[in-house]
């Protein structure tokens, strides 16, 4: 029987890659993002449309079917993965970092399968100059789920490393 926390997870992995898959058809369906190519917003934020092939900062790029096959078996296994992970742990926060993984994940991996690229279409930006590459939900997801493990994870160690002084102080 899954804990309460584990469906919540769940139930966000499933929340996330629906959000994505909405705000793609979003962008690509009635804001005609793929034809237009760009969207102003505000100075610092722009729609811009991009199809990426490869994965983060466009490393690992599929030039070919067999390639583009391999990277979805990868990102299916890291998925499975993260899946794995999740039912097996048992801290609230933790369960819902990896939930905002997985469900990124799936949005990136939905567009793979379906269209042999990543939509991406978020540019953030201050004149030229670009901090990140063209990004999407499904990456934002990703971004903050691994940001909650690392901080979870220091604070932890955190917590073990005042446990042993205190048990050397009392030695």
């Amino acid at each position: 029987m899954l804990a309460r926390p584990r469906i919540e997870g769940l139930g966000l992995a499933v929340l996330v890659a629906l959000v994505d898959r909405a705000v793609k058809a979003l962008m690509v369906g009635p804001l005609m993002l793929r034809e237009r190519g760009v969207i102003d917003l505000v100075p610092m934020f722009d729609l811009r449309y991009a199809e990426n092939f490869g994965v983060s900062f466009g490393m690992f790029t599929a030039t070919s079917p067999e390639m583009r096959w391999g990277l979805i078996g990868v990102t299916a296994v890291i998925a499975a993965g993260v899946l794995v992970w999740m039912l097996r742990e048992t801290a609230r926060g933790d369960i819902l970092g990896l939930g905002l993984v997985l469900g990124g994940a799936l949005g990136n991996i939905y567009d793979r399968l379906v269209y042999g690229y990543v939509i991406d279409y978020a540019d953030l930006h201050i004149g030229e100059w670009r901090p990140f590459q063209i990004f999407n939900l499904a990456d934002v997801a990703i971004t903050f789920g691994v940001l909650i493990l690392l901080a979870r994870s220091f604070k932890s160690r955190e917590k073990r490393n005042d446990g042993d002084d205190t048990a050397t102080e009392n030695a």
